[in-house]
């Protein structure tokens, strides 16, 4: 079986929308805190970031 790497577009896309249906958890939970929620939403901005995206336009 034969794998293709994936674009770095892809990659930042695939990131964007994983950080979208975190922030929409988030959002859903209301004032219910979520530790590894908060952790995973750290950890995705990091990864943007590292991609060069900047995330405040996406922010909710």
């Amino acid at each position: 079986m034969v794998q293709e790497a994936m674009t770095e577009k892809e990659l930042i896309t695939i990131t964007i929308d994983r950080f979208t249906d975190l922030q929409q958890i988030k959002k859903a939970n209301g004032d219910h805190e979520n530790e590894m929620l908060d952790y995973l939403i750290k950890v995705t901005t990091a990864k943007l970031s590292s991609l060069g995206v900047n995330i405040e336009d996406i922010t909710l």
